[in-house]
């Protein structure tokens, strides 16, 4: 069993639970629409017991952001890592990264919401260290993209990946979670679009 799929079945702890149920209930009614005893209750306890996990809603907030840019760029990383472990070619590994970026904007739908809306709410510090680990992250896409199109240019490369990114963090806005297509199906669409993206970019190229 691949390390990604072991995390993905391991329950998750009582911090993990919180911080699913803070992102959903500030995605749905913003940062200062939301109590901490309304956090509380979502997990099946009293609100000033949250302290015994996160010193308030800022904390939350900043582990949410700043968690799931480490998580992403983790990940991406990882696949690089396995793929040059092997022989897997830059086309192999180009769907590896837009699958694992699928899972995301699938999974973690109330996330994509929260980076969009709360983001300024951070520190400094902590909005500064997401902006860092998007950066590397988006370079990582960008290594992989000039490998499989060696004659586009980075600059346009880069912005290729950011407008896929764009379209594959569309998710909040195909309506409620539950009315999403079957996720195999809205996932296989998600890829194609992606890849097209990315070819019609490099097409540009060798036209």
């Amino acid at each position: 069993m691949s390390t990604h799929a072991a995390a993905r079945i391991a329950a998750p702890t009582r911090r993990e639970q919180i911080l699913k149920e803070a992102a959903r209930l500030f995605a749905e009614r913003g940062f200062h629409g939301v109590g901490v005893d309304e956090i509380g209750a979502a997990v099946g306890i009293s609100g000033p017991g949250l302290y015994r996990h996160f010193p308030g809603k800022d904390a939350m907030l900043a582990e949410l952001l700043v968690g799931i840019s480490e998580r992403l760029l983790a990940g991406g990383q990882q696949r690089v890592s396995e793929d040059a472990s092997g022989d897997g070619s830059p086309e192999a590994l180009l769907d590896a990264l837009i699958e694992g970026h699928i899972d995301f904007a699938l999974d973690d739908r109330p996330l994509i919401t929260l980076h969009d809306r709360e983001l300024d709410r951070l520190r400094d510090t902590d909005r500064k260290r997401v902006r860092r680990l998007q950066r590397e992250y988006v370079e990582v896409w960008v290594a992989v993209v000039r490998d499989l199109y060696p004659a586009l240019p980075e600059h346009e490369a880069r912005a290729a990946v950011h407008a896929v990114f764009g379209l594959l963090n569309s998710t909040p806005h195909l309506g409620r979670p539950g009315a999403l297509p079957d996720r195999t199906d809205t996932a296989a669409l998600l890829h194609r679009l992606a890849r097209g993206a990315f070819a019609a970019a490099g097409a540009r190229e060798e036209a």
